[in-house]
């Protein structure tokens, strides 16, 4: 099933110039601007359209799991950021305001790059708070301002880089002194090469271990900005809070798109530690083993498959859902958070165990792994902080404002680990005196991540067995996902250590024999550049290494002092 639905439509990009020029010796100022030219291919090889951004039709979608991922993962933050949430939102008002559609297409044609700006530094997740204001003058038009510090827009990558650059970026609207509550602007940064007049954009030190990309503190200082920069209306709403969450809708849809982005990691994860250990072999020139033999070996990759191909059920299953708007919109919100926190999860327990299982190997950027470890760790943070949606999530079920979608079978065992960390927590909250109280704070809150993710959990299981996912994938993942609450399943599931080992053991055995029709059907090869996956590979990686000769000679690493080798008897006594 693995990439059944998902036309690889950038086929053509890895072995472009573009995308296979060396960049292990490039100057990250250079790799990043690279990477808005990567940006732009593998966005134009999809065509998109407003349709398609205001639909979510598969096309958006199938960006969202494109492989090309595995080549730059700067890249695809850039055109997710353009794509889904720049021009995403200024598409909604386009509909109303035609004379926004040129300005939309720009962006899907890359003749403008496009940035989001909504967090401050000063304040991360708490964005209600956020200061930077917009005042409208009596001619109509807007003064935007950063009043502090830490009112900087923090991480947006908005210096020049070589296309002319706009940005949605949100801020207090002012009206005659009143706060009427925050609202998206058009703001101009940049002509591509000098930022536009009150613009100030602060480069950050890169990143240790993605792809790098030209983050920035971006600081407004009298921005003039014309009626038409306003996104939305001049009145006050009646509930501020309903208006920011409406007015960052683009931001829940990123909240599932993101978490898409892990399915080809895994598929990458799994791909290069199967090909790495078979080509790495151990013993005797006569009796060579490849280290794929061992069941050390073998589990990460396994269990790294066994998630690759349930995770692809539930995302089905999760974007089916999301696109419902018959549902309520709590709902989708709550699967959209639910599906990115444990395809982070997995991403993350697949990205440790399969590259640990590479030795040095594994260490290195080149071989994808840590590189792409890192950007996970970036996709957990953005478009909703992973931490921070289950927080937000369990609580509000926990007080009863809406509930998720019941397990079909309520007796499955994922189903009844689900329901016995909601009853403990439930009895918790039952007996405190408010949900913002001391008590949910120690309580309750350090236990809501891992509450969300035993719901998705269950809603992978119950996708995987919908759709056909072979059982004994099934079977691996729900024994993987035992492993992370071991104690309570045998508290409460009558499985005991020996138990648990035994229900790995059967279905890695199950697995095992599969291994090679499962990283075929991934499909992602194309898009590996690791070159430990085979010995053609490494030979061409090392042969375009710097290589350092010469014919130097030192004349006197052996030449000792007579009697002493160069220690002074006072030394030798000192240390006896």
């Amino acid at each position: 099933m693995s990439s059944e639905g998902y036309p690889r439509r950038t086929l053509h990009l890895p072995q472009s110039p573009l995308f296979s020029t060396p960049i292990q010796y490039m100057d990250h100022n250079d790799r990043a601007f690279l990477s808005y030219e990567k940006a732009k291919a593998i966005g134009l090889s999809y065509d998109m359209t407003i349709d398609d951004l205001l639909s979510l039709s598969p096309k958006f979608w199938q960006l969202h799991n494109d492989p090309a991922v595995l080549l730059d993962g700067g890249a695809i933050t850039l055109l997710t950021i353009q794509y889904n949430l720049c021009a995403g939102t200024i598409a909604r008002y386009a509909m109303r305001r035609p004379e926004l559609i040129p300005l939309v297409e720009d962006l899907l044609q890359y003749r403008k790059h496009g940035q989001y700006m909504m967090t401050e530094l000063g304040h991360g997740l708490d964005i209600g708070n956020i200061e930077t204001t917009a005042t409208m003058l009596p001619t109509g038009d807007f003064i935007l301002n950063s009043p502090t510090p830490g009112a900087a827009k923090f991480m947006p990558p908005t210096v020049p880089a070589g296309l002319p650059c706009v940005a949605v970026v949100f801020a207090k609207l002012i009206i005659n002194g009143e706060d009427r509550g925050h609202r998206p602007f058009i703001v101009p940064l940049n002509d591509g090469k000098q930022m536009c007049t009150g613009v100030s954009s602060k480069l950050l030190p890169y990143r240790g271990g993605p792809h790098p990309l030209t983050h920035s503190l971006t600081s407004f200082q009298n921005v003039r900005l014309p009626r038409a920069a306003l996104l939305g209306s001049l009145e006050k709403p009646a509930n501020l809070h309903a208006n920011l969450l409406d007015i960052i809708h683009r931001i829940t849809i990123g909240t599932i798109a993101l978490g898409c982005l892990a399915l080809p990691f895994m598929q990458c994860y799994a791909t290069i530690g199967t090909m790495y250990s078979l080509r790495r072999q151990i013993g005797h020139p006569d009796r060579r083993t490849p280290i794929l033999t061992f069941r050390t070996q073998q589990a990460p990759i396994l269990s790294a498959a066994a998630s690759a191909y349930v995770m692809q059920a539930l995302q089905h299953w999760a974007i089916n859902k999301f696109c419902d708007t018959r549902l309520d919109g709590r709902v989708r919100h709550g699967i959209a958070a639910i599906f990115k926190g444990v395809m982070v999860q997995h991403s993350q327990q697949a990205a440790l165990g399969v590259s640990e299982r590479c030795g040095a190997q594994g260490l290195f950027a080149h071989n994808q792994m840590t590189c792409l470890h890192n950007e996970m760790r970036g996709i957990a943070i953005a478009e909703g902080d992973v931490l921070g949606l289950a927080i937000r999530l369990v609580n509000e079920l926990l007080l009863g404002r809406y509930t998720m979608p019941p397990p079909a079978n309520p007796n499955s065992l994922l189903a009844r680990h689900e329901a016995g960390l909601f009853a403990e927590l439930r009895d918790i909250i039952k007996n405190v005196p408010h949900h913002r109280s001391a008590e949910v704070n120690r309580l309750i809150l350090p236990h809501c991540q891992p509450m969300m993710e035993a719901i998705g959990h269950r809603m992978a299981y119950e996708a995987a067995v919908a759709q056909g996912v072979r059982p004994a994938l099934v079977d691996l993942y729900v024994a993987n996902v035992v492993r992370l609450d071991a104690a309570w399943y045998a508290e409460h599931a009558g499985l005991g250590r020996a138990a648990q080992l035994a229900m790995e053991t059967r279905a890695m055995d199950a697995v095992l024999p599969m291994l090679g029709d499962l990283v075929k059907e991934m499909d992602v090869f194309a898009y590996v550049t690791a070159p430990i996956v085979s010995d053609e590979r490494w030979d061409a990686f090392v042969g375009g290494l710097k290589t350092f000769e010469g014919n130097a000679h030192l004349e006197d690493v052996f030449e000792y002092p007579r009697g002493s080798l160069g220690v002074h008897p006072e030394m030798v006594r000192s240390h006896l």
